[in-house]
């Protein structure tokens, strides 16, 4: 099966994604992700109104073989979170750009996009 990496997102090396929209950025992880991790089990979330940089470890993710740190790939305060996940960790698997996304992020500044990769240095760095 093709890992999906669609063009209208950043990527992080951790494999985190971020769509930017005006001063918001929804993040989750990326297909390539959840194939690694396998079936999602659980998800913790940070808390709404939680202050985070770039690059700290905001979130955790359980499979059914490991738990991994998600990074927050943006810098800000958490606006919202994925209430979907509590109920359906697998959305995580399923809808991975879509249903399946972690939490919402109220920019405090502009993207470091030097930082994030791009789709095509994403899909050099896992090799799809």
């Amino acid at each position: 099966m093709s890992t999906q990496v669609p063009a209208d997102l950043l990527y992080a090396k951790s494999h985190e994604w971020v769509r930017v929209t005006g001063d918001e950025a929804t993040v989750g992880i990326t297909d390539h992700a959840q194939h690694e991790l396998t079936d999602v089990v659980f998800v913790e979330l940070p808390a709404v109104g939680r202050a985070i940089r770039a690059g700290e470890a905001c979130a955790v993710v359980e499979s059914v073989k490991t738990a991994s740190d998600i990074y927050s790939p943006v810098a800000g305060v958490v606006s919202e979170v994925n209430p979907g996940l509590g109920n359906d960790p697998g959305l995580v698997n399923r809808e991975s750009y879509t249903g399946g996304w972690f939490f919402k992020v109220k920019l405090s500044g502009a993207v470091d996009t030097a930082a994030l990769l791009d789709p095509a240095a994403y899909r050099a760095q896992i090799g799809a």
